[in-house]
């Protein structure tokens, strides 16, 4: 069991760090993190490392609507 706990524990501090990642990209890509760029970071986390890694390698070529627009589509 302590095991399992251990690995819990471990996968919310990788989880965590990503947080932050996301949110340092964004802050220094657009400024601030305003509540419409806040709601954007869970679906973040949860795309793909493949497509996460592909959408933040063009996040310095899209505006600020762009990026929103992206995640206004999907379905919740």
């Amino acid at each position: 069991m302590l095991g399992y706990r251990n690995q819990q524990g471990i996968q919310r501090g990788v989880q965590q760090g990503q947080r932050v990642v996301i949110e340092n990209l964004l802050k220094a890509r657009f400024g601030e993190l305003d509540e419409q760029l806040s709601a954007i970071i869970e679906p973040l986390l949860s795309l793909t490392p493949k497509d996460l890694t592909s959408l933040l390698l063009q996040l310095s070529q899209l505006s600020r609507e762009e990026l929103l627009a992206r995640f206004a589509e999907q379905p919740s």
